[in-house]
């Protein structure tokens, strides 16, 4: 019998590793070499205990706030401005204000067109232009559209001073005249050594604007409450006219002095150097304003 051959096997060679299976073995061969043991767990000693921190220094401990007061609730809406539910019945109406009363008769339609302005009392006005030594007479109403004057008087001369011209004025605007008058007579004898004869005036009444303005607001004038004076006479001198003196002459302190010394009298006082309307004569005038307030230029 022929024995029977077994069939040789020839080994297949392996392959190489590839990069990354050589990585992975490398990383093995260093965390736990061939070869080497774990070390065996060492039982845990009794712990011993650890030091506290030291305390915390008061300042910089947190500081306790205190709770915050409740918030007071506001106050409940009155029911009339409650809106209504839907459905509700409407509220009662509130009632309305009364009705102011009527004008009275004498103050509607013709009776108030009809109405006079009661001219004021100048009684006491008159008395004191009267013991200022004035003289003067009592005028009819003046009536021209928005101009005129409730009670004005025409003054003719002032004590020891005469007036070449008279003026008609409202009796403030008179007095206030006659008092700078006095004044206008001391600085006549101080500044010039001798006295005071007379004072020309301009034009005092005259229903017009402002600066001879027809479109601008009315001059006082228009009102009988002012006046514009345009020379002086003192004895044994020529007139004096209201212009700009030399410096330093007698002329120019005069005219100086008894300008400065109406401010003390009229509410505005108006002069050469104020403007070119103002060039030639002193405006003088009582207008009223806001606080008492005086332009004196």
């Amino acid at each position: 019998m022929r024995a029977r051959r077994h069939p040789i096997r020839i080994p297949v060679p392996r392959q190489p590793a590839g990069p990354a299976a050589l990585a992975v073995a490398l990383l093995l061969a260093t965390v736990s070499p061939l070869g080497a043991r774990p070390e065996p767990a060492r039982e845990a000693g009794p712990a011993s205990a650890a030091p506290l921190p030291p305390e915390r220094p008061q300042e910089l401990k947190p500081a306790i706030v205190p709770a915050a007061p409740e918030t007071p609730l506001p106050p409940e809406r009155p029911p009339e401005l409650t809106p209504a539910a839907p459905g509700a019945a409407p509220a009662a109406e509130a009632p309305s204000p009364p009705l102011p009363p009527a004008r009275p008769p004498e103050l509607s339609g013709e009776a108030a067109l009809a109405l006079k302005v009661a001219a004021p009392d100048d009684g006491a006005c008159r008395i004191r232009l009267k013991r200022l030594g004035a003289t003067f007479e009592a005028l009819p109403r003046i009536e021209n559209g928005q101009c005129g004057a409730a009670s004005p008087v025409k003054l003719t001369a002032l004590e020891g001073v005469a007036l070449p011209q008279s003026a008609t004025l409202v009796c403030g605007a008179a007095e206030a005249l006659a008092r700078w008058a006095t004044e206008a007579q001391a600085a006549s004898e101080s500044e010039l050594g001798a006295p005071l004869k007379a004072i020309a005036i301009g034009t005092s009444y005259e229903c017009r604007g402002q600066n001879h303005d027809p479109d601008a607001k009315l001059s006082e004038h228009a009102y009988a409450n002012g006046i514009d004076v345009m020379s002086f006479s003192v004895e044994g001198r020529a007139p004096i006219s209201v212009v700009a003196a030399p410096d330093g002459t007698p002329e120019a302190r005069f005219l100086a002095t008894v300008r400065a010394r109406a401010c003390g009298f009229f509410r505005t006082v108006l002069g050469p150097g104020s403007d070119a309307a103002h060039a030639n004569h002193l405006h003088l005038d009582e207008r009223e304003r806001g606080s008492g307030h005086r332009l004196c230029q």
